[in-house]
């Protein structure tokens, strides 16, 4: 039931234990336990936070042994517990309305993750932490999908071009929306991945596998259980599964859904060249949080040598302390684990090409050009790369420490009405705590 990894510190053992909605009484002794020694305060609501899990953590700490926490600890739990309850009830209502307006426009929409994950998979809107909404459409149906969210008070994070529009939806995966007043971010989607990432799921394949789900007091339709957990372990490898909140995803989906068709969902993966991502999603949620998989399930997870190596580099990366130097491809599709976590060698070539050739509006923003020059963008996303990475690699050079003071890594530009926009999902109560992973 509880992690299988060494883990050093008991404020990380803690998390562990904690990141599960059910309320067991060996819970709460392991809980009592673990608690019984001494306990970093600080760091542990510090990790609780970025790993977004504080509301499992209060969840837990509120009933297990509340007499066990500091007065302080507990009442900023508290607070954030509640803040987190009455920003998803927020986002919940706001979805809704979103999901009315497409259907009178008669524009077919999937809401994924966020409200739809936390009802159907955590059983309770305020145990799960999100800070936007994912909505899916039909390709065909973006542009009118964007007019509408417009006409909602709406805004795009970026008004392009004609042409760089069509490539933007050629090469991307959504377009993120931002109501000012309301203060509510939309992730409008029309893949799972940006093409540079190739995951070659097609979105369409999902349409007629829908599975229908309470929300409020309306039912609603939305991924099924098959469908999301290969989704669930794409979206965390793509970010090198950097957060706890993830792998619980994960283990509450296979918890919940006991009745999963495995078969369907390995031969998917096995289909898309992403059966190692799959398994080491699983391989996550079984060690860290004791997720129960079939036996065949978890032999196959078992006997992958590239699975474990890679399970072994994601705990460190996740119970590493903050300060230590920062990867040089962090937050990059570049990074070494990316191209790891792929078992086909002309997949990896794909991605590799597809993550170094993509124009970004990154790219197109750091020049203008005519139409007739166009094709030089390739040039400046080649310049722009190797400025980024080129420097990150000189200021690591140790003859040049003492003559160039280190940037911290710093975030990818994105627009300053879109800054509460995170790669991470977390609660209005939270400071940004990641970056968008783009390139």
């Amino acid at each position: 039931m509880f992690a299988s990894v060494q883990v050093s510190r008991p404020e990380d053992r803690l998390l562990l234990c904690c990141a599960r909605t059910p309320r067991t009484a060996e819970t709460a002794t392991r809980v009592r336990a673990l608690l019984g020694g001494d306990v970093d305060w600080e760091y542990l609501l510090q990790r609780a936070h970025e790993h977004g899990v504080a509301s499992l953590l209060y969840w837990h700490l509120g009933t297990a042994c509340p007499e066990l926490v500091p007065a302080r600890a507990m009442h900023q739990l508290r607070c954030h517990f509640q803040a987190n309850n009455l920003h998803n009830l927020f986002l919940t209502k706001e979805l809704l309305r979103l999901l009315d307006a497409f259907d009178a426009h008669r524009i077919p929409a999937i809401p994924y993750k966020g409200p739809a994950l936390a009802a159907s998979v955590y059983g309770n809107l305020t145990l799960r932490q999100f800070g936007d909404l994912d909505i899916l459409v039909r390709r065909h149906d973006i542009l009118r999908a964007e007019e509408l969210l417009a006409s909602l008070g709406y805004r795009p994070q970026y008004t392009l071009p004609s042409e760089q529009k069509a490539a933007f939806l050629r090469s991307q995966s959504e377009h993120v929306f931002a109501h000012e007043s309301v203060k509510s971010i939309v992730e409008l989607h029309w893949a799972i991945t940006e093409s540079a990432f190739s995951f070659p799921l097609d979105p369409e394949y999902f349409w007629g596998r829908l599975k229908r789900i309470s929300l409020g007091n309306k039912t609603v339709t939305t991924i099924s259980p098959e469908d999301m957990l290969l989704i669930l372990c794409v979206h965390g490898a793509k970010h090198l599964w950097v957060r706890l909140a993830w792998i619980c995803d994960v283990s509450e989906l296979i918890r919940v859904h006991r009745d999963m068709v495995w078969e369907q969902v390995v031969a998917q993966a096995r289909a898309l060249g992403s059966e190692r991502m799959l398994l080491l999603g699983l391989r996550l949620a079984s060690d860290l949080l004791g997720a129960t998989l079939p036996e065949e399930v978890l032999r196959r997870v078992r006997a992958d040598q590239a699975v474990k190596a890679l399970a072994e580099q994601i705990y460190k990366r996740l119970f590493s302390e903050a300060g230590g130097q920062t990867d040089l491809f962090e937050g990059s599709l570049f990074h070494p684990l990316s191209l790891r976590m792929r078992e086909r060698p002309s997949d990896k070539i794909r991605y590799c090409i597809l993550a170094a050739t993509t124009q970004t509006v990154e790219d197109w923003e750091l020049v203008s050009l005519p139409r007739f020059l166009s094709f030089f963008y390739y040039v400046v996303r080649f310049i722009r790369l190797t400025g980024r990475y080129g420097g990150r690699l000189l200021g690591r050079l140790p003859w040049l420490a003492g003559f160039r003071k280190r940037r911290p890594g710093s975030p990818v530009h994105v627009r300053a009405a879109f800054s509460s926009k995170r790669v991470v999902e977390g609660s209005p109560s939270i400071p940004p705590d990641g970056t968008r992973y783009t390139t």
